[in-house]
């Protein structure tokens, strides 16, 4: 085996509404000897590797025989397809018909109690029960587990048997439970619902990194007999390494490379998730996807397609999201056992009251449904959907969008919180620290650097005309940004003065740990420190994650002494800093195989792998696309203080959760020996499963006031 060589495959597929959805068809291509099968039912993907290609109709064949349909590949424009989903279509079409059944329990109104009326209202909700729920426990006892949509198939069809079967006895009203059928469908649709809604936001994050790709290169082209060079604009795909292209200012570099001619100042915070751009000259390595904000540049590709730097980005999120953990929620780990004994107990009292005593078949079957009934999973539908559609509600209040229950569950579960720096902890604005001058007076230089300053886009020259305003001006005669590197003016005594990085001191000085020096007639006259901003509400967060025990990292691709800086200033624990996005994935990934359940926090694109592999991701709202679509949770507003709410009101909706469950089963586990022994009738066992379902919502609805903890 270890001879063949394994093609990784991946395929779209439509149809999967959970993660036992996607255990059955891990479960299924394994059995067909497919290897590294891994399922994402959020994303709608399936990828697995291959030998021999020629078996791929197979693996087809088997997802579609579970009942799902494949395409070999999603483009960005299906993703963004609008109309409501099918999910939403069945919620919105059962309450139509559920709405009339409820209001019968209310109203004392003749036509709203006949048997025939609610059965017909009832037919439509059960057959799209019985289709959505149906299909999923089908597929799910097919895998070899039994899931939620076990028990809500299960609860619903015997609410609405025990009722049909009133209906054709003429039992009368005391038979008539076709509000609960309907409900369980109805509501657990609606959670269903909400569920998509939070998840769907998730699955676009490599889509948005393609379209970074997209882009238009110009390609030079020298004439082989007249020696002239002319200039192309084509797809940036077409461009083969080798090949030269021309880059202008405002241009989005569209291939890795080398410069070969010109400098220029190039942002760079695609790759290294840092605000300030980096100078660039000839011989040095350009980025695809990095964007030349001044200067004119000629650069030899490098590398193309998936070679580049932002193609491995790509394929680290794609397969840093395949890889995350699957945690089934607690109802489906107390379904596992629960309803195959639940059957079991219903069928043993039919038989033992059927061919051991002299009971009727009606009523011994009487006897199996009360078990049925009483036992439905109606209340435990609704434990995890309204705790967190409640906690949903309360974290959005608060600022904070968890992506999904799963989430809420494993926010509980972190010990290890890694920040990246900039526009996570910093603001990616910069304060001067220090000022030092040499044979000028403080004010004086404060007025050359605002002067100069003032005449460059460059942000650490906005920060320092924002730092210095108000210093007084000096009037030059001519000003010129030098592209790179800095700025240069003359005034009218004809004395010359330079503002910039260490390029225009490095024949005066050795000390290149500054980050503006201005020269005066070719004499250091004084040099600039500059330090990041550390954000409002930092150094807060970091305590209250102290104090609760957690580990504290600080990630980042700056330097070294800034970051030391950085972690001083706030208590961090620990510190990785120059790093790059696949040296950021492979720390979360050696923290995680030491047992740590880590929580990334970052906002750039850089930080996307590391926020797709992480325990938790947690991006701020006002980061890139990519990276708030790679996280599990968002930070509305960019506000790092909400991340000590977002553990108050997940560790609270657990909570609540559990307290669901707990009431969701004592009634049912507590009365099924009343049903077994005849003494507790399906009409009462009814009423006990409708007071569970009363004191989980209102539990649920409790959350919104709880206090925090």
């Amino acid at each position: 085996m270890s001879d063949h060589f394994f093609k990784p495959i991946a395929y779209k597929v439509e149809g999967m509404t959970c993660t036992n959805c996607a255990l059955g068809i891990q479960r299924a291509l394994e059995k067909e000897g497919f290897h590294n099968v891994s399922v994402d039912f959020a994303g709608g993907e399936v990828r697995f590797e291959v030998a021999d290609e020629s078996r791929l109709p197979v693996a087809i064949k088997r997802i579609e025989n579970l009942g799902y349909s494949v395409r070999d590949s999603v483009s960005a424009d299906d993703s963004e397809k609008g109309g409501m989903a099918p999910i939403e279509k069945k919620f919105w079409f059962t309450a139509i018909f559920t709405v009339p059944l409820i209001l019968a329990m209310f109203i004392p109104v003749d036509f709203l109690h006949n048997d025939l009326f609610q059965l017909g209202l009832t037919i439509p909700v059960f057959i799209v029960g019985f289709l959505h729920f149906g299909r999923s426990a089908w597929f799910s006892l097919r895998a070899g587990v039994t899931n939620m949509d076990v028990l809500i198939f299960l609860g619903s069809t015997a609410a609405f048997v025990y009722s049909l079967v009133g209906t054709i006895y003429r039992l009368g009203h005391d038979y008539m439970f076709y509000e609960t059928s309907a409900s369980i469908i109805s509501i657990v649709l609606l959670g269903n619902m909400l569920e998509h809604r939070s998840v769907k936001k998730t699955t676009s994050a490599i889509d948005d990194l393609v379209r970074l790709q997209k882009n238009t290169a110009r390609r030079l082209i020298t004439e082989m007999y007249e020696g002239q060079e002319t200039v192309e604009e084509v797809d940036a795909s077409l461009v083969e390494e080798g090949e030269r292209v021309l880059v202008n200012t405002g241009d989005k570099i569209p291939v890795d490379g080398e410069i070969y001619w010109g400098n220029g100042s190039i942002d760079e915070s695609l790759i290294s998730g840092e605000s300030v751009p980096v100078d660039k000259r000839k011989g040095d390595k350009v980025v695809g996807g990095t964007m030349l904000l001044s200067g004119t540049l000629r650069v030899k590709a490098t590398a193309t397609g998936k070679d580049t730097v932002l193609s491995q980005i790509i394929e680290l999120v794609r397969n840093a999201q395949q890889d995350k953990p699957r945690l089934q929620n607690l109802a489906d780990k107390i379904s596992m056992w629960f309803v195959p004994a639940v059957v079991v107990i219903a069928l043993l009292t039919i038989s033992y009251w059927f061919f051991g005593t002299d009971l009727p078949f009606r009523d011994s079957l009487m006897r199996g449904v009360a078990v049925l009934v009483i036992a439905c999973p109606c209340a435990l539908g609704l434990a995890i959907p309204t705790a967190v559609a409640v906690g949903l509600g309360r974290s959005a209040k608060n600022g904070i969008l968890l992506k999904g229950g799963t989430t809420v569950d494993k926010f509980n579960a972190i010990d290890t919180v890694v920040f990246d720096k900039t526009g996570t902890i910093t603001t990616g604005k910069f304060k001067v620290k220090n000022l030092q001058c040499f044979g000028k007076s403080e004010e004086s230089v404060r007025s050359l650097l605002y002067s100069l300053e003032k005449h460059s886009n460059h942000p650490i020259a906005q920060s320092i005309t924002t730092f210095f305003k108000g210093s007084g001006t000096v009037h030059f005669e001519s000003v010129e940004e030098l592209k790179g590197i800095g700025v240069r003016a003359t005034d009218k005594s004809g004395n010359t003065f330079v503002a910039g990085s260490y390029q225009v001191a490095s024949h005066i000085t050795n000390d290149d740990s500054r980050n503006v020096y201005l020269l005066m007639n070719d004499q250091l006259i004084a040099w600039l420190d500059l330090e990041d901003e550390v954000k409002e509400g930092a150094v807060e967060t970091i305590a209250f994650l102290k104090k609760r025990g957690l580990k504290t990292i600080l990630l980042s691709g700056d330097l070294r002494s800034r970051c030391d800086s950085i972690a001083a200033e706030l208590g961090i624990d620990e510190v990785y800093a120059e790093k790059l996005p696949a040296e950021k994935l492979e720390i979360i990934e050696r923290l995680s195989a030491e047992g740590m359940k880590v929580a990334m926090v970052g906002d750039g694109i850089n930080d996307a792998p590391a926020l797709a592999k992480a325990y938790v991701g947690i991006s701020m709202s006002d980061a890139t696309q990519v990276a708030v679509k790679s996280a599990d949770v968002v930070l509305l507003k960019g506000d790092l203080s909400l991340l000590s709410k977002a553990f108050g009101t997940t560790r609270t909706t657990v909570r609540t959760i559990k307290e669901n469950l707990f009431w969701a089963f004592f009634y049912n586990v507590s009365a099924i020996p009343l049903a077994i022994a005849g003494l507790l009738t399906p009409i009462v066992a009814a009423f006990a499963m409708a007071v569970s379902d009363v004191i989980v919502v209102l539990n649920s609805l409790r959350l919104k006031r709880r206090r925090l903890r």
